[in-house]
């Protein structure tokens, strides 16, 4: 799978998109990001819908997330409404939003 990062010091104004890889967003997306997997890391942001299998967040997140498995991190803050099919977060983690876990299908 190929990994793709936005640095800290990058902002891109625009939508990602990666059929077949990952994102991981050190720095600033103002956009929607589709992938395999999407990690939005600590000190990381992104304000746009978010499309993948796998999404985990550490940073702060502010739109709709929809993907299979959704895991929040403690230093995680989301504004988001959010369709799953599991979710874990860790103690500490912040979530604000509609959230629908529907389970393994």
């Amino acid at each position: 799978m190929v990994n793709s990062v936005i640095e800290k010091d990058v902002t891109v104004e625009g939508n990602i998109t990666s059929s077949k890889g990952s994102v991981e967003v050190r720095g600033r997306v103002v956009g929607d990001v589709s992938a395999q997997a999407v990690t939005v890391l600590e000190g990381g942001t992104v304000d746009g819908a978010l499309n993948a299998k796998s999404v985990t967040v550490e940073g702060a997140y502010s739109g709709r997330i929809e993907c299979e498995d959704l895991r929040l991190a403690a230093s995680s803050q989301v504004k988001a409404d959010v369709s799953a099919q599991t979710m874990s977060t860790e103690n500490g983690a912040q979530l604000q939003g509609n959230i629908k876990v529907s389970g393994k299908g």
